[in-house]
């Protein structure tokens, strides 16, 4: 990476302000992948990973938004060279312990999705999960993934055609009564391409997870069922149609 930070691009944003909190960064893991249906969701994440990516021993990658830094530590247990890159610097605290603890090397590092302190086509891979939802500006985010990246990036978002889209127009409804929720945003599959396009990448691979919303998973606590009900709906074709979120390999096009 080159030296220096951006600034956020909207300090006063919720995907800066709520994970600016150390109290947040702590307990970030233990909400979103305990329990039987957290860990079959951080299993599926991992899988997805593995199975898009691989091998990619040797390979210069960079996580965007790495958070507590559970992709990084994936991909550098698989021997990638990993730089995760986060806006928090409380969650990179928690992503350097949990890298020291599973015995991995990763740079992380302060910066902002917006604009990547990286000079263009410096990595092989750039992942970000999780993240495009939350960010004031995705496609100025998506550009820069794919500016940074020499071959591939993959990345995911909830879809328009999803239960997803509906907990999102909840939570945007709850913001504008005076809630503090993560109001994300969900994703039309035509601008993600139109996007990626605009940015000379090509969809290569994809992937729909859930069908049903992961909160009902969690509700129900059997990571039996969600895999029966969801395989089921694997067959029947159904998560091609609802299934989120949708995670992506894209291509830089030849030139």
């Amino acid at each position: 990476m080159t030296s220096g930070r951006s600034k956020p691009l909207r300090p006063d944003h919720y995907s800066y302000q709520l994970y600016a909190d150390a109290g947040m960064a702590e307990a970030f893991d233990g909400m979103r992948f305990s329990g039987p249906i957290g860990r079959l969701v951080a299993e599926s994440q991992e899988r997805v990973i593995i199975d898009f990516l691989d091998p990619v021993a040797g390979l210069r990658v960079l996580d965007v938004g790495t958070g507590t830094g559970r992709g990084a530590i994936v991909l550098a247990s698989r021997g990638a060279a990993v730089t995760g890159v986060d806006a928090s610097a409380e969650m990179l605290a928690v992503a350097r312990r949990r890298a020291e603890a599973a015995g991995v090397t990763v740079d992380f590092v302060q910066g902002d999705a917006h604009g990547l302190a990286c000079d263009d086509r410096s990595f092989d891979v750039v992942v970000c999960l999780r993240v495009l939802m939350h960010t004031p500006d995705w496609r100025q985010s998506l550009g820069e993934l794919c500016r940074v990246a020499r071959e591939r990036v993959l990345f995911d978002y909830p879809a328009l055609m999803s239960a997803a889209a509906l907990q999102s127009a909840g939570r945007h409804l709850a913001n504008l009564a005076g809630g503090r929720t993560e109001a994300y945003r969900v994703f039309a599959d035509r601008a993600v391409r139109s996007t990626l396009r605009a940015n000379g990448f090509e969809i290569r691979q994809i992937d729909r997870q859930f069908v049903l919303p992961i909160a009902l998973h969690k509700r129900m606590g059997s990571a039996g069922i969600t895999r029966t009900v969801e395989a089921g709906f694997r067959k029947t074709g159904l998560n091609w149609l609802l299934g989120s979120p949708v995670t992506v390999v894209a291509e830089r096009c030849a030139s």
